[in-house]
């Protein structure tokens, strides 16, 4: 008589622990995501500050605001890598437009804020990268401009820092630490837009964050 072949398999225990396994692992991924967000977020709340630190930095050494601060004769003097640099009109208003937060062109006041404020030592980077370069790079890959505009339903013309390409949940969080958490109130504020997308001048878009758009965020200086 011919024996029955035993046939093999996982037992439910086995199962069971794989299953427990296949959590775990899970669960480490998804909580390496949270951390890696939450750590952006951290990275650009200290962005946000200094760049704030750093103009109010600049403007008790130089009674002048960076990016404004000129006409060029009267800054090359200081030697160094200002010989070369290109000052502005020493109006007192930084000129930058809602449209060139994130593209200005060479030369422009917004562009020499991040040179000037560079060329003096209080933000890191290039004092001769020009245009769209001089512009540091956020935490999400996103540019980090300036705007002195009616934007975002500010009641009036406000000099901000703005960075692009924010995801929902992490412009929550950002407002939440930095001001009131709400998109369309206080000196922290946030329109919808993909990467790079200027702030709008009207209304922002929401009275919510949703957490899985994008957002053009700014901060009042």
């Amino acid at each position: 008589m011919r024996a029955i072949k035993k046939q093999g398999g996982f037992t439910l225990v086995e199962i069971a622990i794989v299953l427990v396994i296949i959590g775990l692992l899970l669960a480490g991924v998804l909580k390496g995501q949270e951390m890696i967000e939450n750590g952006r977020v951290k990275s650009a709340a200290t962005d946000l500050n200094g760049v704030a630190a750093a103009y109010n930095s600049y403007l008790d050494r130089y009674k002048a605001m960076p990016g404004d601060n000129g006409p060029t004769a009267n800054i090359t003097p200081r030697g160094g890598v200002w010989a070369t640099m290109t000052g502005g009109d020493g109006n007192g208003i930084l000129v930058a437009t809602a449209a060139t937060t994130f593209n200005p062109a060479v030369g422009a006041e917004n562009e020499l804020f991040f040179r000037h404020l560079r060329a003096a030592g209080y933000l890191a980077g290039d004092p001769a990268a020009t245009a769209v370069n001089a512009l540091p790079l956020n935490a999400w890959g996103g540019r980090t401009g300036v705007v002195n505009a009616i934007t975002q339903g500010r009641p009036v013309a406000k000099l901000q820092v703005c960075m692009g390409n924010v995801p929902g949940k992490s412009a929550a969080a950002l407002d939440r630490q930095l001001d009131d958490g709400v998109t369309t109130t206080g000196n922290f504020r946030a329109t919808l837009g993909a990467n790079n997308i200027a702030p709008a001048v009207a209304a922002a878009a929401a009275t919510v964050y949703i957490e899985d758009q994008v957002y053009t965020v700014c901060r009042d200086l």
